[in-house]
């Protein structure tokens, strides 16, 4: 990699996604909204931040499953009802070409859900055993997430997660090793309904993915080992929550 074709900026940029990427593996997300965000706020054009954070997302997502699943903290039948309805559902999603008028707003919605997960970190409850999830029920939340991944470029997770946690259906650790398979298999999907975006993709991408390869080497090693980052995540929360009002501000 020619390093001298990039400007201050881009590293700049890189070392924020570095960032990005290390504390959202950590709680077993790729990271999607924040790179969004970052790209909202370095002023990159809204057609390359859809197909570049879906990249970036499959490259973290990956190393971040295999971590994971490694360390045996994934559940295959927490998984497989919402991925049902969530694969399709991506891929229709990433399919479908939402002017910048519209992308703006419905990520910068996102991104403020996803600052307010962040920032109300209130404690979820802890169930006394870990039930299955309806199947219907399952098929219908990942139909719904699915949808919203592949429209605005995110992996999901920060909504699966919650969700998971909420109605027992799953433990904290457990939950992200789900997530974050839910994240690769969702990114997959929402860029392969849209392959021909990824002709949008910026040529700082190899720049941007060593970076956040590495702040998930990190990431994961601090989510596997249980050490929590509680007010870092919420500085990134007020990052996301900068980012999305700055895309509904936009028109």
């Amino acid at each position: 990699m020619d390093f001298t074709v990039f400007q201050p900026a881009d590293f700049a940029l890189a070392a924020c996604m570095f960032a990005g990427a290390a504390l959202y593996t950590s709680v077993g997300h790729a990271g999607a909204s924040a790179y969004i965000a970052l790209m909202a706020l370095f002023g990159l054009p809204a057609p390359v931040m859809r197909p570049t954070a879906l990249v970036l997302n499959i490259l973290v997502a990956s190393l971040s499953s295999f971590r994971f699943l490694k360390a045996g903290l994934f559940r295959w039948r927490t998984l497989w009802p919402v991925l049902i309805g969530a694969i399709p559902m991506a891929f229709i999603g990433g399919s479908l070409h939402l002017p910048g008028q519209f992308y703006k707003p419905l990520v910068g919605a996102v991104l403020l859900v996803a600052a307010a997960r962040l920032l109300w970190n209130a404690a979820l409850p802890k169930p006394d055993e870990v039930r299955d999830i309806p199947v219907p029920l399952g098929i219908v939340i990942g139909a719904a997430i699915g949808l919203l991944s592949g429209l605005t470029g995110t992996g999901g997770g920060i909504f699966l997660s919650p969700i998971l946690l909420f109605f027992g259906w799953s433990e904290t650790r457990t939950a992200s090793g789900v997530a974050v398979v839910f994240i690769l298999c969702n990114s997959v999907a929402g860029l392969m309904g849209n392959f021909a975006s990824v002709q949008s993709l910026p040529p700082e991408l190899p720049l941007f993915a060593v970076a956040v390869i590495l702040g998930a080497l990190l990431g994961t090693s601090l989510g596997i080992g249980r050490l929590a980052t509680p007010n870092i995540l919420r500085a990134l929360g007020v990052v996301l929550a900068i980012a999305g009002a700055k895309l509904i501000g936009a028109y």
